[in-house]
């Protein structure tokens, strides 16, 4: 399944399945849009994207079951 970040936003069909999937994100979306400037919005849509994908590839790497401890 896609993550809220992976959808194309630009695509009226995605945008709408993006919403489908995760209705808490999109209000809370929907809400800072509203809030913020067009660029402000556009820097922090792009920095949580990022901080998706590096979190998944740092998530992918993990070959074990357990849990690392401290």
């Amino acid at each position: 399944m896609k993550s809220f970040y992976d959808f194309n936003r630009s695509s009226p069909q995605e945008r709408q399945e993006q919403y489908k999937f995760y209705p808490e994100m999109a209000l809370f979306h929907i809400a800072l849009r509203e809030e913020l400037g067009e660029e402000e919005y556009a820097a922090f849509y792009n920095a949580e994207q990022e901080a998706q994908k590096r979190f998944l590839t740092t998530m992918s790497h993990q070959n074990t079951a357990k849990w690392a401890t401290a």
